[in-house]
């Protein structure tokens, strides 16, 4: 009874055992926008990811990601704190983004397409993009750029929403370093 309790316990944990750790100094999720027709980078400084990917078999792949959005970064400081209001990400009502994968497979010549859900603001999306992924030294780089509507997401509302101010569509970039053997 006890082997079998222990052997039900086991494969229960058994995915678990197969993330990957994440080397979250060597991560980074940046974006870029065009205000008034000038690409703004930036990017997030805290964020949790929890992923799975063998290239042998791309298709049991698994990333979650979760972004701290006060945590965000721009060019100026008033950039910052207007980011962070009830227009653009208000991060006192949602403070995390999320992306949960829903597939993932090989597309041909060492490059990958992921699909998933992107949560923000309360709303959510289905969205995919091309990654690569390479060695480099003891980590294996996960990257690519996932284009999304800012208004599909409520992100720039009311006097922000304005396209030829800021330009709609915002790439977000994303490179995740996984800790090969760990």
């Amino acid at each position: 009874m006890k082997k079998t309790a222990l052997f039900a316990a086991a494969l229960l944990c058994a995915p678990l055992a197969f993330a990957q750790q994440v080397d979250l100094a060597q991560s980074r999720i940046g974006f870029t926008l065009k205000q008034l027709n000038v690409p703004v980078d930036g990017s997030f400084a805290r964020f949790s990811a929890n992923v799975v990917f063998d290239a042998k078999k791309p298709e049991a792949g698994k990333a979650d990601l979760t972004i701290q959005t006060s945590s965000i970064n721009l060019p100026t400081t008033d950039a910052v704190v207007e980011a962070k209001k009830k227009d653009w990400f208000n991060t006192a009502q949602y403070p995390t983004a999320r992306f949960v994968s829903t597939g993932m497979k090989a597309i041909g010549n060492g490059r990958y397409q992921l699909s998933g859900k992107l949560t923000m603001k309360g709303i959510t999306r289905d969205v995919s993009a091309p990654f690569t992924v390479r060695d480099a030294g003891a980590l294996t780089l996960v990257e690519g750029t996932l284009p999304v509507s800012r208004l599909a997401f409520r992100i720039g509302e009311g006097e922000w929403s304005d396209t030829g101010t800021i330009d709609d569509k915002v790439e977000i970039k994303f490179r995740v370093a996984l800790k090969r053997g760990a």
